[in-house]
């Protein structure tokens, strides 16, 4: 397999929250992203699952460098990225763009749709202005909106039409890499269907590569070739689509599957569910060992109490391509 564009390896992001004493010290952090580690070829999807605020989105904006990172590393074509100053980011910010969950609140309501989408090639400094309205109309029309809409406002439009715009906007620079937080969980199911689709035709057409994070596990396993699955800050198991699908190795992603609705009511009314106890812990005060731990009903197979006091590693399964962090499923002997 080639090189991957983009790698990331063990990165944090912790937010301050709160100060104490004379000098404003930190009283305490959010581990909102406790130690991520993955990879992004050229051409593949790659998805990011898991409950609301387990950190996909901070993820997201850390890789992209909207949050700057707290340590770890971001490598794009094998050029370091994180403590890297504006100006190191800058030829990196046109080979990744970001598509944003809410279609509302991502566009400027007072710019029409011909500078939201000519705006970044002001940004970069590309092209003339009369290029640049061309540009714009093209976009438009990769789409599957009309380009003589470009004098129009956001408002004139539908939420789809909206995340259209958004994802035409992400196109503007060619970029390789499109981050896409959540594009289809405000629009309406039978929009996100089209919208969808939309990002399979131009991933095709611009041999483009997307980091899809979504919690809609049925349309992760439509547009994804391999899957992650995020709990409190960790990826706790990533593998091929069909791997993770058919055989879960992870307990949380086993009752992270078993909680998709089947339509076939007779087979809904007998499978297994596994329902976990008790609410996910806080970012602020993690708990020691497994993060999963406190909420694992498979606990007890592992002994000596040491999902509670030894954080499992990302380790490769043997034989499978698929990485999992569990003492359970990988056990490895305690030192």
């Amino acid at each position: 397999m080639s090189a991957p564009l983009l790698e990331v390896k063990d990165l944090h992001k912790h937010f301050p929250i709160g100060s104490t004493g004379f000098r404003g010290l930190p009283k305490s952090y959010l581990h909102a992203v406790d130690g991520v580690s993955f990879n992004l070829h050229k051409g593949e999807t790659l998805g990011l699952v898991g409950e609301s605020g387990c950190g996909k989105s901070t993820t997201a904006r850390a890789v992209i460098g909207l949050h700057p990172a707290t340590s770890g590393s971001i490598k794009y074509e094998g050029k370091e990225l994180v403590g890297g100053s504006t100006s190191d980011w800058m030829p990196y910010r046109r080979k990744m763009q970001m598509i944003f969950q809410d279609p509302y609140a991502s566009l400027d309501p007072r710019q029409t749709v011909g500078s939201i989408l000519a705006e970044p090639l002001k940004v970069h400094k590309m092209g003339r202005p009369n290029w640049r309205k061309t540009r714009t109309m093209e976009l438009l029309e990769a789409v599957g909106l009309n380009p003589r809409h470009i004098h129009r406002y956001p408002h004139e439009f539908s939420g789809g039409q909206r995340q259209r715009i958004g994802i035409a906007r992400a196109l503007a620079l060619e970029p390789d890499v499109i981050i896409c937080d959540e594009p289809v969980s405000a629009l309406d199911v039978s929009i996100q269907a089209q919208v969808i689709n939309l990002l399979q035709e131009l991933q095709e057409r611009f041999d483009l590569a997307y980091l899809f994070i979504a919690h809609d596990l049925a349309v992760v396993r439509h547009i994804c070739k391999r899957v992650a699955v995020m709990y409190l800050g960790r990826i706790v198991e990533i593998a091929d689509r069909d791997d993770l699908f058919a055989d879960p190795q992870h307990p949380y992603t086993r009752s992270l599957l078993s909680a998709i609705p089947h339509p076939d009511p007779v087979f809904e009314r007998s499978r297994e569910r596994i329902v976990l106890q008790g609410d996910v812990p806080s970012p602020l005060d993690p708990p020691s060992g497994c993060s999963f731990h406190p909420r694992c009903p498979e606990i007890d197979g592992v002994p000596k109490d040491r999902c509670k006091t030894e954080q499992p590693k990302l380790v490769a399964v043997a034989g499978e391509s698929r990485e999992t962090s569990c003492h359970l499923t990988c056990p490895v002997p305690a030192r």
